[in-house]
């Protein structure tokens, strides 16, 4: 049978007990992308990351010769290529650890994909490594998450931007990291986030089910299917709390609960129906003006 349609099938217990025990095997991510059980992202796919790309870029217009962050790259580093095509003088790339796909090959091919489409020169027939791939368009990858924000120049970036991305940052470091992307963005610079607060098991609230004690624990955060639980109203007061102006463009809610109220834990009831109801939405983030 087709792993995707057993994955699909498996309910969302199953899924976080096949991933407990899938994570502490002595295996690596790329062993675990190419079965499909562990994923990062769909950014492999040039079509896709460009598209990606350029919905964060309209909504910011950032100007010519911009600096970009993509945070949460995850499987591949498209989106340096793609920025670099659009203007972009220089892309920042972080993320929690180096899950970039190092094959060539894709990056190549996306070169001569964008140099078909938007003109300009094949840049990338030579290079034999992804380093080399990131020095030609002037991009740098870095994998340590908050410690690698911490390591920009303050005022440096005009144009931040993740895709599905921010629900997964540690809940105890998303402040900071928040206060870390205001000081390294422009004063006139913004970020364009997608926000995903759907559970990662099944595209519910399963992960509403357990107390804070449980799912926070490195026992759960290291399994592969951490989402920080921040929900609508707190996150967008925490963007607030970081020094941004917010601007939610879109909103998009569940009909009804997908996840019984009485199996979510007191902590996530207490926020209503009306909060919980909330599954996912975009917003534009700009440094309040002092």
């Amino acid at each position: 049978m087709n792993l995707g349609i057993i994955k699909k099938a498996l309910p969302w217990w199953a899924k976080i007990a096949a991933k407990i025990v899938l994570a502490r095997l002595p295996l690596g991510y790329g062993l675990w992308k190419r079965l499909g059980l562990f994923e990062h992202g769909q950014m492999q796919s040039i079509d896709y990351a460009q598209r990606i790309f350029q919905e964060h870029y309209r909504r910011v217009n950032p100007p010519d010769g911009f600096v970009g962050l993509e945070l949460g790259p995850g499987d591949s580093l498209l989106s340096a290529i793609v920025a670099n095509k659009s203007g972009a003088a220089k892309t920042w790339m972080v993320d929690a650890g180096n899950f970039a796909n190092q094959d060539i090959e894709m990056y190549q091919l996306a070169d001569k994909h964008l140099a078909a489409t938007k003109g300009g020169d094949l840049l990338l027939e030579n290079v034999q490594t992804l380093p080399q791939v990131l020095q030609v368009y002037n991009a740098a990858y870095l994998t340590e998450g908050l410690a690698s924000l911490k390591t920009i120049a303050s005022n440096s970036v005009d144009f931040v931007w993740s895709q599905a991305v921010l629900e997964h940052v540690r809940e105890h470091e998303f402040l900071d990291s928040m206060k870390e992307i205001h000081r390294i963005l422009k004063a006139d610079g913004k970020c364009s986030h997608s926000i995903d607060l759907k559970d990662h098991l099944g595209g519910a609230l399963n992960n509403l089910r357990f107390s804070d004690k449980v799912w926070e624990s490195n026992f759960m955060t290291s399994s592969g299917f951490y989402t920080n639980r921040i929900r609508y109203s707190e996150m967008n007061n925490l963007f607030k709390e970081a020094g941004f102006e917010v601007d939610v463009l879109e909103q998009s809610n569940w009909e009804k609960l997908p996840t019984a109220l009485n199996k979510i834990d007191k902590k996530y009831r207490e926020l209503g129906e009306k909060e919980l109801l909330i599954q996912g939405f975009t917003v534009i983030l700009t440094p309040v003006k002092v």
